[in-house]
Formats: structure tokens, sequence, C-alpha cells
């Protein structure tokens, strides 16, 4: 085995454990992993098979593997880049929208217009997701 493919199994190896750990600690959502963790399975693959990405690149007409191996990971990058955007504009819409909602709120509670929450929207405690007590007037 050579050592650009020895170098491309330990870095598989090490994604796949950084990313594992990620996970564990709750720092990157399920969501997201699966897509580096196929990337690092398919690094390993081709780490461990060479021949695998000179089959790849003979099948689509690419002369030179490693081209095909720079255009899949841009390609993969750009989708990324893409999805990340669409979060983007989705997370800022919403973040707009509670902002609306928490200034027309707090319009109301200055101007006095809140009457006494309903039974059913009553704060609950974050432990025992039970009402919270009522204070003793």
């Amino acid at each position: 085995m050579s050592s650009n493919y020895l170098l491309g199994l330990i870095g598989a190896l090490i994604t796949l454990a950084v990313l594992f750990e990620l996970l564990r600690r709750r720092r990157l959502r399920e969501k997201y992993a699966l897509l580096w963790v196929v990337v690092a399975l398919l690094t390993l693959v081709v780490a461990i098979f060479p021949a695998t990405l000179e089959w790849a690149a003979r099948l689509v007409g690419v002369e030179v593997p490693a081209n095909l191996l720079f255009f899949l990971a841009s390609m993969l990058l750009l989708l990324v880049s893409i999805q990340h955007s669409q979060d983007l504009g989705r997370l800022d819409e919403r973040t707009r929208s509670l902002a609306e909602e928490v200034a027309l709120l707090r319009m109301r509670v200055e101007r006095g217009d809140l009457a006494r929450p309903e039974p059913s929207r009553e704060p609950f405690h974050e432990s025992s997701h039970e009402p919270a007590a009522e204070p003793d007037e």
C-alpha cells in the first residue's frame, strides 16, 4: 500500500473517530453526521482498494483518478453549502418571526392588554413537567 493510500486510511479513521465522538457529545446532529460518515467510509474504501477510484475514473471517462476525486469533493462541498444556506434562510425567517412575536407580546404587556393566562398556558417547571404552582394572593 503506497503512502498516499495510507494517508487516506489514517484520515478516514480519524474522521470516523471524531464524528462518533461529536455524536456522542451531541455536538453534531445526525442529519449532518450521516453525510460525513458516508464520505469517511467511501474514503476508507478507496484507501483500502485504490483500484476502485481508478475503475470509477475509467467508468466516467476521466483520465486522472485524482481529478475525479477533486471534482466529487467540490460537488459535495457545493451541495453542503447549498444545504446550509437553505437552513440559514429558514432560521433567519424563524428568528425574525419570533422577534416580531416577542415585540407584540411586550407591547401588550406594557399596555396591560394581557389577561391572566389560561390554565392550559401555565408555565411548566423544567424538571417535573407539571404546571407551576400559583402564588398565594
